[in-house]
């Protein structure tokens, strides 16, 4: 009689645990382009096959931040190619700080203290770094040096010009193209109702541009690069991508968006569109600022 109800009850546990599965609230859905739900595995196999992976994220979101390092993690168990990682959170004078804090040549506190890091670095961007140095991963600062792009905002493309080669070195090769007719630039300048002008749509090209040729540059051969930035740098093959895949357009790129909506089950289409994968993400969810 012990044995039935032993039984009985974890047939029983285990239907009610099957129901809640199928009736919780999912703290994300990942989507295919097409608007099918897929899964995570979706993402590793494709990203894996790939030469480069935009993971674009909304820079506040945990969901983006842990899937970051999970597929960071994953990517480094799969032997078939070599994985390096980029950050638009590092500029690329920083590199030989990041370079000597992962050989050990210096200590946490003195990188920490000097790296010039964003506020969120400790809760969304250590984890991946740590990895990244306990994995022997290199790790590739790609930005501009933010006074550059600060100055092209207040004078225009022109202010690169009066640089040092010293200072050029941090930066894309001058003269710089720029599309000003992207939908991605145009649409910013529409969000600034007017302000900075078309030197808004310069400031971020030169740090899209930027991004591009430090990837290019660190991207072995026979490897793979996994590049955390803004979705904004990303999305719609615009941005960076636009960058790379003119340099170098026999380069697989697989590109991945975040947002934020109030029903997860219940997606535009339009927001699908921008990425070939499409992380999303609860506007209940807990930010880390």
């Amino acid at each position: 009689m012990k044995k039935f109800q032993l039984i009985s009850l974890v047939l029983i546990s285990g239907l009610l645990f099957a129901g809640f599965a199928e009736s919780n609230k999912p703290a994300y859905l990942i989507y295919s382009k097409n608007g099918n739900v897929v899964s995570y595995q979706s993402i590793l196999v494709q990203s894996k096959n790939s030469d480069l992976t935009f993971f674009g994220e909304l820079h506040n979101n945990a969901i983006a931040h842990w899937l970051q390092l999970e597929l960071l993690m994953d990517l480094q168990k799969d032997t078939t190619a070599a994985t390096s990682v980029g950050f638009e959170m590092f500029e690329a004078d920083q590199q030989i700080l990041v370079d000597e804090y992962l050989n050990a040549n210096i200590s946490q506190s003195s990188f920490e203290s000097e790296a010039r890091l964003w506020n969120n670095y400790s809760t969304d961007y250590k984890p991946v770094l740590e990895f990244a140095r306990e994995n022997n991963l290199n790790v590739v600062a790609t930005n501009i040096p933010r006074r550059y792009a600060s100055s092209v905002y207040r004078n225009g493309l022109e202010a690169l010009d009066n640089l040092t080669d010293e200072a050029k070195q941090w930066m894309m090769p001058l003269p710089v193209e720029v599309d000003t007719e992207l939908p991605g630039y145009q649409n910013m300048l529409d969000m600034a109702q007017g302000h900075g002008g078309m030197n808004l749509v310069y400031s971020q090209a030169v740090k899209d541009a930027t991004m591009s040729h430090f990837i290019l540059k660190n991207l072995d051969e026979n490897g793979r690069m996994l590049h955390l930035n803004g979705s904004y740098h990303s999305n719609n093959y615009e941005g960076i991508v636009w960058y790379v895949k003119r340099d170098r357009p026999e380069l697989r790129v697989l590109t991945i968006n975040t947002v934020v909506v109030d029903d997860v089950h219940d997606v535009e289409s339009e927001m699908l569109e921008a990425a070939d994968f499409t992380i999303v993400v609860p506007a209940t969810m807990t930010t880390t600022y």
